[in-house]
């Protein structure tokens, strides 16, 4: 499977936070924000923004001099054993912060051997998830996550994956041209969020953003009632903006 990578403000966020990782990783005594700006080469707005991430989510912490070292968070995702459990875990911890910080049930989802996959979500009483009253896996064209998947992969890929999935109608809004269809994948920038508007399900609108890591495709989604339509945007935006820590965990 050919895919299209672009690297998205994520992705250069993920990989920023990578070089501060390394640094501190090579520092077991621990090592100041000043030593870091000159070895990684980054600025000081860039990476106390860096640091701030990383402490939260836990892959450093700050001794008492101020120097930092690396966290829990790291130590456990790198160990030989349980790493499967730990990735899960940090997943689902960050989904759960995302799912409160954007007010919407939120989802995240990969593309595994030619089908697309929810791999983990977070929704609640007030963020409900979205109804999934068609397989995912078989309405990639009226979704925000499948559309997202789709855009990732190269032309060839795309049109097997709608070979293999007769485009159904699933509202009077699903696209059910695969030529209008894989036009609009084609002319999706990379770092504008995907949406569904009632596409999939009448009452719901999503959106999804990228988060390829290596070779592995995948996207961070999100659902609202269509009532709350008029935060999508903002709250698509947001989700992209705070992508980062998930790529992170991946790249580990």
């Amino acid at each position: 499977m050919a895919l299209m990578h672009e690297p998205t403000a994520p992705y250069h966020s993920a990989q920023d936070a990578l070089r501060v990782l390394e640094t501190v990783a090579r520092h077991p005594a621990g090592v100041t924000d000043t030593e870091l700006a000159r070895r990684t080469g980054l600025g000081p707005e860039r990476l106390t923004g860096l640091l701030r991430m990383l402490r939260r989510e836990g892959y450093v912490e700050q001794i008492t001099d101020g120097a930092y070292v690396t966290g829990d968070t790291l130590r456990r995702l790198t160990s030989a054993h349980g790493r499967e459990r730990a990735l899960r875990d940090k997943l689902q911890h960050t989904l759960d912060r995302l799912r409160d910080s954007v007010g919407a049930a939120v989802y995240m989802s990969r593309y595994v051997d030619g089908e697309v996959r929810v791999t983990q979500y977070a929704a609640g009483p007030t963020t409900p998830a979205v109804n999934e009253w068609v397989d995912f896996r078989y309405s990639a064209h009226a979704t925000a996550v499948g559309k997202s998947l789709l855009t990732q992969l190269d032309h060839n890929a795309r049109r097997d994956h709608l070979s293999r999935h007769k485009m159904a109608r699933l509202t009077s809004r699903t696209i059910t041209s695969d030529k209008l269809l894989l036009s609009r994948l084609e002319s999706q920038p990379p770092t504008v969020p995907v949406l569904d508007l009632q596409e999939y399900a009448i009452g719901t609108v999503c959106a999804a953003v990228p988060i390829t890591a290596g070779s592995s495709v995948g996207c961070l989604a999100l659902s609202l009632p269509v009532e709350h339509a008029h935060r999508l945007r903002q709250a698509a935006d947001a989700l992209n903006r705070n992508a980062a820590p998930v790529l992170l965990s991946l790249t580990i």
